[in-house]
C-alpha cells in the first residue's frame, strides 16, 4: 500500500454535496448513464443513512465517496464505494469504509453487508467483510410490460 499525508484527504459524513463531485464519482465507477438526471443526487445523499464523502482539501473537492443504506433499526448496505483512479491505493477506500461502519455501528446496527464487484474481495476481507456462503445476489430486472 502507497501511504499519503492523511490530512490532504479528510473522510465527512454530509447531508449534501456539490452533484458534478457526485455525478464524477459515478462515472468512474461506471455506475453513471447520461440518460440519468443529476437533479437526484440532493434526495440520494439524504435518503441514505450515511453518505461519506472523501475531501481532497487543497480542492474542497470529492475524490471518493460511499454510501450505507439502512433503516437505521437493524441491517445495513455499504453502497457505491468509488475512489476517483488517481487517489486510489492510497487507503482512501478503507478510511470510507471504515468511516461507514463506524458510523453504523455508533447506531446499533450490526449486521452490515455489501456486495463487492468481481475481483474486490482482497479489498474487503482485510476490512473483516466474509464471502456469505450459500448467498447469491439478485436483482430485479422486469424489461416486459406488465399486462
Amino acid at each position: 500500500m502507497v501511504h499519503m499525508n492523511t490530512n490532504a484527504i479528510e473522510i465527512k459524513i454530509v447531508d449534501s454535496w456539490p452533484e458534478e463531485d457526485i455525478v464524477a464519482l459515478y462515472k468512474a465507477g461506471g455506475w453513471w448513464k447520461e440518460t440519468y438526471d443529476t437533479t437526484c443526487i440532493p434526495a440520494m445523499i439524504r435518503g441514505s443513512f450515511a453518505f461519506a464523502v472523501a475531501i481532497e482539501k487543497q480542492t474542497n473537492r470529492a475524490v471518493g465517496m460511499g454510501r450505507l443504506l439502512s433503516d437505521g433499526v437493524s441491517d445495513a448496505y455499504i453502497q457505491d464505494l468509488v475512489v476517483l483512479s488517481p487517489h486510489r491505493n492510497k487507503g482512501i477506500g478503507r478510511r470510507l469504509v471504515s468511516t461507514l461502519l463506524g458510523h453504523g455501528k455508533q447506531h446499533g446496527l450490526v449486521w452490515i453487508g455489501l456486495i463487492a464487484e468481481p475481483g474486490q474481495e482482497p479489498f474487503y476481507t482485510p476490512l473483516h467483510f466474509k464471502r456469505m456462503k450459500q448467498y447469491v445476489p439478485m436483482k430485479y430486472e422486469n424489461n416486459h410490460a406488465d399486462s
